[in-house]
Parts: structure tokens; C-alpha cells; sequence
């Protein structure tokens, strides 16, 4: 049966154009095929049998003269243009003497037709290339069952151009998910962007067209031209599975290289899955590549892979960051996006170099000890004619109703997580940078806008579930299948939820009915505890509940604490200027939540530049001030979140039970007069029997003499009448503090406090955290910051 818009040739016509006029069947393919509506191009095209002799037809328009031979290059026969009634038609064909349907041979085309783009009067050009309408089949019926299922997990090496080589011969097979086109052509630089030179083959049961260009090779720009099912030509549509692009503001898509990449992380690799544990340190360094850090004297040009591999690869090791994380580095079209508007799930932006060299930054991170998280999107993408949207010519990867397929935030279209094939397409991309880029893990964004149908939302703008409640059923079941997939092939791996609302179970495991993340970002605590940091000292007494409430909830689910890029753009100011005060307040003011934070459970990720208290806002055109950190304020900013970075991997207890509840325990957290907590921080005892550490925040600008703190018995039974050495003090003076403080230790007295036997009395800095631990040697963070200091 033909499919519309498939015009089929008549196989008994004669094709000698020194003969009899071609017959109208063959006719109306040619006007098909001219008119770029020939949907079965291989029945027309290439070597047939017809009337005892094999006939060979090749559309070459601008062409001059075009030969068949052997593949030893001897001459088979010249092939002759078939004419109409408007005159040449750019096809060539002829009977080919000695020549079966399914033998190989070669096209030896002359490019010296006076009209030809490829010349001038005065040059030809001889290109000699396979028939790409001479093999057979491309891909496997496995192949194709997958992806008629939405299983195939390989996307990006089954789907795209794939450089290889096909009955010996080498060039590209492209492949193409567009069940509902007409036609299909692969177009770029090797065709003159010409949609009817290779139009390509339908594989019906999984809606994929396939065609083999033999000599197409790695760097070659393509898009694909598709007609839609009205008979419409479509906007010429980028690879949603290319591998590489152009340089945006350019569109196409590029071949990209099927050479494996040569890795030497192999020990990181094999130590992943423990360096990534719930008990382990995790402390991110989110960062924007483009605006991270800039070249002023070259343009203001951002860094490419390897510069950046550079200079952020031994930034954040002495940082003591574990991992850094990377906003979008997908292809986008537009920069101002940030990346979060993707349109190329599978290729790293051109803007910073090749996938080769993006391989290579991430093999220079593992091989120095640095994990490398990426921000991923699969809840929206942007509506540019070139990319997803309408893809061939219907809602194929979108929502045909705007209610459920158009974000209003955003004005981006929604994936249609209930189409087999559109979830499969995402969790292959979540497979293609885990497995083949050897990414640590990945931040899954706007989850919560997936998870609800009136997510931003009024009333009448939305559709309910099945059952006729808010919750996106799709997304929830494509979020657990996400999950499930990485974990089987990717153990080890962290997928990390931006969540924002109250959904139960997001790191519980799909097994028990959760959503089967390794971690959520905790936006409550953050949220609370920045508008606590953000209110005059003198008024925290009456918010001193933000301080406190995350701790109601911190071990319902597995927690990082994100201070985000989204917390220092659009007018929200910088982390330093949200703090109340004088210049000396506020870093004091960020130095201590600093202290607070990383004391406080769960993980932990810092924007890039709240590290050294960067005054001005975020902004993705200009790199970070770094000439701050010749003032020794700013230093001493860094030097404290190195410091706590430092403590926090070296001290099992303020890592090993960031997770659970038997890690913490509150020592004063009711003293809202004065704006003090006090915390005690205890290692996981199946992990490690180290002592717990006290953990001592004064939140106002009033230095508290003599002030009584209750303290716990170390673990390995030691007496509670001890020695506790204070091992951080974010008022030192190396950190620019006023070095207010207990020099260097205070010794517990069998005095009762806040429930327990024995207690410190201590002197509390102003706007300050403390943190001491029991019978610690004298060498502490403190003394190995100083000296550093001083080299």
C-alpha cells in the first residue's frame, strides 16, 4: 500500500532516453521528486531491474555528465539526462550493461554545467561517490523495535548521523524520528542545502527515516527538510539528536566524530559510587562556564574547555569543593537563557569547543579528584522554527492543547512525557552525558513545574489527571522511570531534584512508591534561613522559627542546601548585600551563615562568587570580579568558605550523617532573645567512632561573655570534664573578623546546661560561628589558614 504523498514509479517503463519518451508513470515521479515530494525515493532511485536490464538513476542536478563504474573504477556506462517539458531535469539515468540491482558501483559526476553554484565557465570539478540509494536497510529490526517502543537508551548512537562504514564504505547514516512527515531529506554543505538530492527511507513501524551517505564525514553541517502530513514544507529542522552543532547564533547540526574518546579516570571511575555516598562530603561549586571568568583583553571573550580545565580545575580543589556543577551546557540558541531554554539534549555547546574537548575537561576534573554535575532539563524547550517544535508538522514532542503543553513562564512548550518515544528521548540524553561524557550526576530542573498540571496556573487554564486531581501522572511515572534507568546503568551516579514544593517521597525509592532521586534541593530552608540573614539583628529575636524549622523536616527527605544562582539575579542582589549592616556587618553577617550552613545537615552547594562576597548581582555578559580578592575582606571570605570546605570533608561528623537524624541534636535552640543556637554534630557510628563536634551561632553584633553551653560526652566514652579545642571561628582575624573568641579552647566544668552534666563557658564573637570538638590537638584549620596567609 503507498503511503500519501508517495509517488510510485511504474518498474516496467522504459528509461532509454535515446528511445522511446520515459512513461508517465515514471513522469510523475520525476515531478515528484523535482517538486520535492517524492516520499519513496528508493524506489525510484539507485540500480533496478526493468525489462531485463538494470537501470541506474541518480539525481544530480547541475551536473554535467555523470558515469557509472565498477568499483575498480572501470567505466560501466554514461548515464543521460531525462528531460520534460520544461527541458534538463537534473536526473540522469540509463541501462548499465553487466550490472546487477544489489551490486556495488560508483558515481563519477562532472561539475561543469555553466549554471553550476560548485563552478565557474572555466573549472570542473569531478566528484566520484557511492549511490547512497545502493544499500539496503540501515538499521537492525532490534533497532527498530526499540524505538518503536520508546526503549532504545542509545539514541545517540542509533538515531543522528553516525559516522561508519557500510559494505566497506565509509560516510554518515543519518537517522530520523518523524512519523508523521511526508518526506524526509538529509540537507547540508555536501548537497548544497538541496531537500531533493537526498530524500530518505521510511521504516513504517517506528515512524524513522534512514539514508547512508557514503563520504560524509565528521564536521559536516546538515539539517534535515521535512514536508509535513498537509503536503507543507516544513522550516529546515536541526538534529534533536545531533552530537554536535554549529556555533550558535548558527543552527545546523554537525557530524560528530565516532572516534572514542581516550579516558584516564579509570580510578576515579571505580571510586565514584563511595566518593558519592549519602555518608560522604558533597560540596558543590554551581557555576555559569561563560561568565565564570572572562579574557577582557581578547574581547571579553569566555574560557573554552581546556582553559577552563585550566584555571576552575585547581580554583575549586583549593577550594576543598568535592564537585562543581555546570548551568546548562546543552545547546541552546539563545545565551541569555543561561542554557535552561535547550534545544540539542545531546551535544555540548559549540560555544566552548568540541565534544572532544568537553570530554576532556571532564577526564581533567576526575583525574584531579573533582566531580562534575550538570544542570538538565526535560521539563520545557524553546519554540525556535529550527528546533523541536511542530517537528514534522504536528505536535510530536509537545502537547497538542496549549493547557497542558505550553509553560506560561517561560513561553516554552512542555515535553509530552505520556509518548513513549519523547520519554525515551530524554532519558537516553540523561544517558548520553552520564555514560558516554562520564558526567557524576545530574540537576534535574523545575522539577515541581512536572509535577503539577496547574503549576502556575489559574483556574480553567489547566486539565486534570484521570482521576481529576492536580498531579501530573506522566511525569511522575517518566521521573521514576528516569530514575530507575541511571541507577541500572549508571550505579553510583547522583540525580538531584530542583523540587520546591511539599511532594512526598522525592528521594524515597521508586521501589516504596517515591521518585526515586538521589537527592532535592532543600528551597525551603534556604528561603527561610536568607530571609532570617536578610532582617536587622536587632528584630532576628522575632524570626528566630527560620532558623530553626528546617530542622522539623531535614531528614524526611535526603538533602543539599543550594545557595543558587537564582538567589543572586533579577534584582535579588548579591549573597554580601542581602546582609543587613555596615560593610564589616554584612561580611561578618555572611561569614557566619556560612559557618551555620555548613554545620547545618545536608549537603551543601555555593554559587560562584558568594564565595569571596562578590557585592555586585550575577550578570551572564561579565565574568566574576576577581580583582576583589586583592582586598583582604573579600579574601578572608574565601579563606572562610575554604576553611569550612576543608572541616567539613575532614571531620566525619559534620558529613557521615547529613542524612539522618542520630547526627544532630539540638544543644539550645530556643534562646531567640539573645539570637543563639547551639548544635552538636555526631558521625555516623556504622561509618566512623569520631567525637562529635559543638557547633556554637551568634547572630547579632553583641559579643556574649561568659554564656553556658551544655555539652555532650564523646563517643569513645571519654569524661565530659575535657578539653574542647575550638577549631573554627569565622571572627578570626585571618578571615577578617574582629578575633574576638576563647583562645584557641575552653575546658568543660560539672556544670549542668541545657540538660547535660557538663558544660563550657564560653565567650560568643559578634555575628559569628564557632565550632569546637573535643580533645582536637592544637593544630587546627585555623593555623593551617593562617599560614597560608602568609606565603
Amino acid at each position: 500500500m503507498t503511503e500519501p504523498g508517495i509517488t510510485m514509479p511504474d518498474p516496467h517503463a522504459g528509461t532509454n532516453v535515446n528511445g522511446p519518451v520515459p512513461s508517465t508513470a515514471l513522469m510523475a515521479s520525476l515531478d515528484a521528486l523535482l517538486a520535492g515530494r517524492l516520499g519513496d525515493p528508493f524506489s525510484f532511485l539507485g540500480a533496478h531491474q526493468e525489462q531485463n536490464e538494470t537501470v541506474v538513476r541518480t539525481f544530480q542536478p547541475w551536473a554535467r555528465r555523470v558515469e557509472v563504474l565498477s568499483p575498480q573504477r572501470t567505466s560501466l556506462a554514461s548515464l543521460h539526462m531525462v528531460e520534460n517539458a520544461h527541458g534538463a531535469t537534473g536526473l540522469f539515468a540509463g541501462a548499465v550493461p553487466g550490472l546487477t540491482p544489489d551490486a556495488r558501483y560508483i558515481l563519477r559526476i562532472y561539475w561543469g554545467n555553466a549554471n553550476s553554484p560548485l563552478c565557474t565557465q572555466d573549472t570542473e570539478i569531478v566528484q566520484e561517490t557511492e549511490d547512497p540509494y545502493s544499500f539496503g536497510l540501515l538499521l537492525s529490526e532490534f533497532d527498530v523495535h526499540l524505538l518503536a517502543q520508546g526503549l532504545h537508551v542509545e539514541l545517540g548512537r542509533c538515531l543522528g548521523a553516525q559516522p561508519m562504514e557500510v559494505d566497506g564504505v565509509s560516510g554518515t547514516r543519518f537517522a530520523l524520528w518523524a512519523p508523521n512527515a511526508r518526506r524526509v531529506s538529509v540537507i547540508g554543505d555536501f548537497n548544497l542545502w538541496d531537500g531533493r538530492r537526498h530524500p530518505m527511507r521510511y521504516r513504517h513501524s517506528a515512524g524513522v527515516w534512514e539514508l547512508f551517505i557514503p563520504r560524509v564525514m565528521a564536521g559536516a553541517r546538515y539539517k534535515y527538510e521535512l514536508v509535513g502530513p498537509d503536503g507543507a514544507l516544513l522550516p529546515h529542522k536541526a538534529d534533536p539528536i545531533a552530537r554536535a552543532t554549529e556555533l550558535p547564533p548558527a543552527t545546523a547540526s554537525v557530524v560528530a566524530s565516532a572516534l572514542p574518546f581516550v579516558w584516564n579516570d579509570k580510578a576515579w571511575m571505580a571510586e565514584r559510587g563511595e566518593r558519592q555516598v549519602a555518608t560522604a562530603p558533597l560540596s558543590i561549586y554551581e557555576l555559569h562556564a561563560a561568565s565564570w571568568l572572562r579574557i577582557a583583553g581578547q574581547g571579553n571573550r569566555h574560557l573554552d574547555w581546556k582553559e577552563l580545565g585550566e584555571r576552575l580545575i585547581p580554583y575549586a580543589m583549593e577550594m576543598g569543593f568535592t564537585h562543581i556543577e555546570l548551568m546548562p551546557i546543552m545547546e541552546h540558541p539563545f545565551g541569555g537563557s543561561w542554557g535552561y531554554q535547550p534545544l540539542s539534549q545531546f551535544a555540548p555547546s559549540a560555544r566552548f569547543g568540541t565534544p572532544e574537548e568537553f570530554a576532556g575537561f571532564v577526564d581533567a576534573c576526575h583525574v584531579a579528584g573533582l566531580g562534575v554535575i550538570l544542570d538538565w532539563v526535560p521539563a520545557h524547550f524553546p519554540a525556535d522554527a529550527h528546533g523541536l517544535a511542530q517537528f514534522d508538522g504536528t505536535a510530536l514532542y509537545e502537547h497538542v492543547d496549549p493547557r497542558e503543553g505550553f509553560h506560561q513562564d517561560w513561553n516554552t512548550l512542555i515535553f509530552n512525557l505520556g509518548r513513549n518515544e519523547v520519554s525515551g528521548f530524554l532519558i537516553a540524553s540523561a544517558l548520553e552525558w552520564l555514560v558516554h561524557f562520564h558526567v557524576d550526576g545530574l540537576r534535574v530542573d523545575a522539577v515541581a513545574s512536572m509535577l503539577y498540571r496547574d503549576y502556575s496556573r489559574k483556574p480553567g487554564e489547566w486539565t486534570p489527571n484521570i482521576h481529576g486531581g492536580r498531579e501530573n501522572l506522566e511525569s511522575v511515572a517518566f521521573l521514576q522511570k528516569l530514575n530507575q534507568t541511571v541507577a541500572e546503568y549508571c550505579p553510583g551516579a547522583l540525580m538531584i531534584a530542583e523540587e520546591s514544593t511539599a511532594w512526598p517521597g522525592v528521594t524515597t525509592a521508586v521501589e516504596e512508591g517515591g521518585l526515586g532521586f538521589t537527592y532535592k534541593w532543600n528551597l525551603g530552608w534556604m528561603h527561610d534561613t536568607l530571609r532570617y540573614m536578610g532582617s536587622d539583628p536587632l528584630f532576628r529575636r522575632f524570626q528566630h522559627h527560620d532558623m530553626i524549622f528546617g530542622l522539623l523536616y531535614a531528614f524526611t527527605e535526603r538533602f543539599i542546601l543550594p545557595i543558587s544562582h537564582d538567589e543572586v539575579v533579577y534584582g535579588k542582589g548579591a549573597l554580601l548585600t542581602k546582609m543587613p549592616g555596615d560593610e564589616w556587618k554584612k561580611r561578618a553577617n555572611l561569614r557566619a551563615y556560612f559557618g551555620f550552613m555548613w554545620t547545618h545537615p545536608g549537603k551543601k552547594l555555593l554559587f560562584m562568587g558568594s564565595e569571596f562576597g562578590q557585592p555586585a548581582e550575577w550578570n551572564h555578559d561579565r565574568c566574576l570580579d576577581w580583582d576583589l580578592l586583592d582586598n583582604p575582606n573579600h579574601r578572608g571570605i574565601q579563606r572562610t568558605v575554604r576553611d569550612l570546605n576543608r572541616l567539613y570533608a575532614a571531620h566525619p561528623a559534620l558529613h557521615t550523617s547529613d542524612c539522618r537524624s542520630e547526627g544532630f541534636s539540638w544543644i539550645v535552640g530556643g534562646d531567640s532573645a539573645n539570637s543563639v543556637l547551639a548544635y552538636s554534630r555526631h558521625a555516623d557510628l556504622n561509618v566512623s567512632d569520631a567525637p562529635p563536634l559543638l557547633i556554637i551561632c551568634n547572630m547579632t553584633p553583641v559579643p556574649r561573655y561568659g554564656y553556658r553551653v551544655g555539652v555532650p560526652q564523646s563517643s569513645d566514652g571519654e569524661p565530659a570534664s575535657s578539653v574542647w579545642r575550638e577549631i573554627f571561628n569565622s571572627d578570626a582575624a585571618i578571615y577578617g573578623g574582629s578575633n574576638l573568641g576563647n583562645a584557641g579552647s575552653a575546658r568543660s566544668e560539672p556544670v549542668a546546661s541545657d540538660g547535660l552534666g557538663f558544660s563550657l563557658e564560653l565567650t560568643l564573637p559578634p555575628l559569628a560561628t564557632i565550632i569546637l570538638q573535643q580533645g582536637q590537638s592544637k593544630r587546627s584549620v585555623i593555623s593551617e589558614s593562617a599560614e597560608k596567609g602568609q606565603e
